[in-house]
């Protein structure tokens, strides 16, 4: 196994010497990342080079960098992204991750593609290379927000018509934005102003400074 990762490390530096801002192994896998200017290529080139063969994607996840934050905001406790190591640094925030398998070469790899612009995080759709690709970009659109451009058809797949913001970013208010609730004048379901308080959701080996500390029993 060590042998195949190193015989795929060798050809992935080789095949993408100049496209290549990063490649590291650990545990077994290989984690390939480029940029996004360069990720049609590179994807294309992943699946159609025999050295590689990469002609499935398993899978494609969105991600959100951020790291977590403690503050309790006025209106509830959050997932707070303005304070986070990656903003202070400005590193991207956003990235799509792609798993992918070659049947041919019994090998996987991961690729991970940052998209430049925080504020508004668009990527190329892969949907023309891998089509099952369709689906998890609309997820990952859904619940990130990252704009997929070329997508045949990008819009919500898992929140509601209507529904605001995007529930995985780590900056969404953990009570939301709105609820539902049936409304038997109107016969129809409404949405209205989130109406529960929101808790303190904080992990307690956060919030307690002595948290897990042994205590002497007298």
């Amino acid at each position: 196994m060590a042998a195949d990762l190193n015989l795929l490390t060798a050809n992935l530096n080789q095949i993408f010497s100049d496209k290549v801002v990063s490649l590291e192994s650990r545990l077994g896998e290989l984690t390939l990342v480029i940029r996004a200017d360069d990720m049609l290529s590179v994807l294309t080139r992943l699946r159609d080079d025999a050295a590689l063969s990469f002609n499935q994607m398993v899978d494609l996840c969105g991600m959100d960098y951020s790291s977590y934050g403690s503050d309790v905001s006025e209106g509830g406790a959050y997932f707070s992204s303005d304070t986070s190591a990656l903003a202070q640094a400005g590193k991207p925030r956003f990235a799509a991750v792609y798993h992918l398998l070659s049947h041919t070469h019994n090998m996987r790899l991961r690729v991970r593609v940052f998209a430049e612009d925080d504020g508004l995080p668009m990527l190329d759709s892969v949907a023309n290379i891998w089509p099952c690709a369709n689906w998890y970009e609309r997820e990952a659109f859904d619940l990130y927000g990252i704009v997929f451009t070329g997508h045949p058809d990008l819009r919500r797949l898992l929140t509601d018509y209507g529904f605001v913001g995007n529930p995985f970013r780590k900056d969404f208010p953990l009570s939301g934005h709105v609820e539902m609730r049936y409304d038997p004048e109107q016969q129809r379901v409404i949405y209205q102003p989130v109406s529960i308080e929101p808790r303190e959701v904080t992990p307690r080996i956060i919030r307690e400074e002595q948290y897990g500390h042994n205590k002497t029993v007298g």
